[in-house]
């Protein structure tokens, strides 16, 4: 059972749900819309034969952070992490994060894989950037980037994600390059 803007709000007051800077005109009616934050972690393409996650050879990573009122253009065919101008979580709730569709309209996916928020994880969200477009897409910090529900629990959990979460301490450096390794020519 998803939640309702009108639970959404009552899950709020009650802190059941964390949105810092909750602003009511981003709540829809099954969903809050989150913004866009100031930081991109782009591969460096030209450092890296291959990425080879079994041997946990990773690629070699920059970030780049864009002030306000700036932006970040997406090349066609490129991928990127970017992470949420807002901090949000909930230890009663499983949060799932979506793509708006008037950007997936233009070729922007904001997440292959990584969609569930489990309960106990409060954090600004990594978020999987790739254009499909064949023209650029230009990224502004603080732009409306994905809309999050909330699921209601059947039951609580055992352990909950502060407890074996592997980003349990929101680690932009630990989502992004989980152990660098030297990589060797094959």
């Amino acid at each position: 059972m998803f939640l309702s803007d009108i639970d959404i709000q009552k899950a709020r007051a009650n802190k059941e749900i964390r949105i810092d800077g909750f602003d009511r005109k981003r709540l829809q009616p099954a969903s809050y819309d989150i913004l866009l934050g100031n930081k991109f972690i782009l591969t460096e393409t030209h450092t890296n034969e291959f990425i080879d996650p079994h041997k946990k050879i990773f690629p070699k990573t920059r970030e780049v952070q864009i002030v306000d009122g700036d932006r970040f253009i997406l090349h066609p065919g490129v991928s990127v992490l970017g992470t949420s101008h807002d901090f949000f979580g909930s230890d009663m709730y499983l949060i799932q994060l979506s793509g708006k569709s008037s950007l997936a309209r233009i070729g922007l996916i904001v997440h292959n894989t990584a969609g569930l928020i489990n309960p106990g994880h409060f954090l600004n969200i990594t978020l999987e950037l790739y254009n499909l477009n064949n023209v650029p897409i230009i990224l502004r910090p603080k732009m409306e980037i994905a809309q999050i529900t909330f699921s209601k629990m059947s039951s609580p959990s055992v352990r909950n994600y502060k407890e074996t979460g592997r980003y349990s301490e929101n680690n932009w450096a630990v989502a992004v390059a989980p152990k660098k390794k030297v990589i060797k020519k094959i």
